[in-house]
């Protein structure tokens, strides 16, 4: 008999891999941070003794969701500037509110609060863009949990960086004093189109190039983006980003909200992925990104949840389903995108998108233990036909019960491992007394 660190049984097990199987009374085996074994709960007394042995049967275990854009430090703004559209609530609340407050110590306080969040969510790896990047990617790895850390550019000054250059060069710091570790990854995040020039974008296309690291961007989120871009470069961002280079497999053009057959068609011949961010895209009235189409033409299409200011959660369970029904009404197509694609959507796809499916996004041997625990004993989620229909048209982020990153238990029974709550509330009352104030002087 083999001696492992971890076996958790259950009532059922959904690996997220080829063909989707849904296992019964099965368990996973996790030695050393690692999937070793998935095999029917029968069989493993025979083959493995461990020091950790836990039976869940009334949940299901599957891999950790993967928020694939997020501005985690931004949950400090959670509400401030509602109902708006995207340009007066980012340039006349947003922008000015971040002059003001943010630091290296509201970055810090924000993205513990939404890294609580997520977990809390199910989330096990987030893909982040934002200031101070060092910061929350010293808070991740300190938690444990799994993040893609975006090294962040734009034109403007902040109190980071004073210039395109400067981001650049700070980002490649912090990608030299992380690229060992396991937890941290990177990614190159220049904004948006309309906020980063032409020089510092052919930069970050070389460098991604070269380090074979994801562009993370903001783009055709509205269509006065796309007006602007006309009459500023007499040409659509994509078609832009395209004659720079940066339509590759490397990009990961989040919200494409406003897109064309041809540009589909150039995203899924390039190799590009698509991160969809429904909830924040209906707030913001931003219009309606063609899943469906895109899907169909072969391109690979994650899940974010955008940041807290304009969502106003972190909750990729809510998300798969926003998603799943959005798409259906927007296509009229009721079969447009099921359970099981949203999903793969929360997954393995936003794994891919990031290079990570190596690593995460399924259940499977070899791959880091991911995994979050859903309760199907209540009420809401029974009777069970389809468990995984359940999930996405049934289930909220309070049936997450349990949460492992690496085999690490970061969410036992509901109460975060590593955080502690009552501190972050006591921050967060900090924050908005202050912030509040400043609102109101406005």
């Amino acid at each position: 008999m083999k001696s492992v660190d971890t076996i958790l049984h259950a009532r059922w097990i959904l690996p997220v891999t080829q063909s989707d199987p849904l296992l019964h009374d099965h368990c996973i085996i996790i030695d050393d941070g690692r999937i070793t074994d998935i095999l029917p709960s029968t069989k493993s007394n025979s083959l493995y003794t461990s020091t950790i042995e836990k039976t869940y049967n009334q949940h299901l275990l599957m891999p950790g969701l993967i928020n694939a854009h997020t501005h985690s430090a931004m949950s400090l703004f959670r509400g401030i500037a509602d109902d708006l559209p995207l340009e007066d609530w980012l340039h006349n609340h947003i922008w000015p509110a971040e002059n003001k407050w943010v630091n290296d110590e509201f970055v810090h306080d924000g993205t513990q609060l939404a890294i609580a969040e997520m977990l809390r969510s199910g989330t096990t790896c987030f893909n982040d863009m934002y200031f101070f990047p060092e910061v929350s990617a010293r808070l991740a790895r300190d938690i444990g949990i799994r993040a893609c850390i975006g090294l962040i550019t734009i034109d403007y000054p902040s109190a980071w960086a004073n210039n395109a250059d400067e981001y650049i060069n700070k980002g490649l710091e912090l990608r030299d004093h992380f690229r060992s570790d396991s937890l941290i990854h990177t990614a190159f995040a220049p904004h948006a189109p309309f906020s980063v020039s032409d020089k510092p974008l052919s930069r970050i296309r070389v460098l991604a190039d070269e380090m074979d690291l994801p562009i993370h961007i903001h783009v055709h989120e509205t269509a006065n983006e796309i007006e602007q871009s006309i009459k500023q470069y007499g040409k659509r961002p994509l078609e832009r980003l395209n004659q720079l280079g940066l339509v590759s497999p490397n990009l990961m053009a989040v919200h494409l909200t406003q897109v064309t057959d041809d540009e589909i068609t150039l995203l899924a011949e390039s190799g590009s992925h698509v991160v969809h961010c429904p909830e924040s895209n209906l707030k913001l009235a931003s219009g309606f990104c063609p899943v469906k189409k895109l899907m169909d033409a072969g391109v690979n299409v994650a899940l974010g949840t955008d940041g807290s200011a304009s969502n106003n959660d972190l909750n990729m369970l809510g998300e798969m389903q926003t998603a799943s029904l959005l798409a259906k009404g927007v296509s009229q197509d009721a079969t447009a995108l099921t359970a099981m694609e949203a999903i793969r959507m929360a997954t393995i796809n936003g794994a891919r998108a990031l290079g990570l499916d190596q690593d995460t996004g399924s259940l499977e041997t070899g791959k880091y233990a991911d995994i979050i625990a859903v309760n199907f004993s209540s009420i809401e989620m029974n009777p069970v036909y389809n468990p995984a229909a359940n999930l996405v048209y049934s289930a909220s982020r309070e049936q997450i019960t349990d949460v492992w990153v690496a085999g690490r238990h970061l969410l036992k029974d509901r109460e975060l491992t590593t955080l502690d709550e009552q501190d972050i509330v006591s921050k967060c009352k900090k924050w908005d007394e202050d912030i509040s104030r400043f609102e109101n002087e406005k």
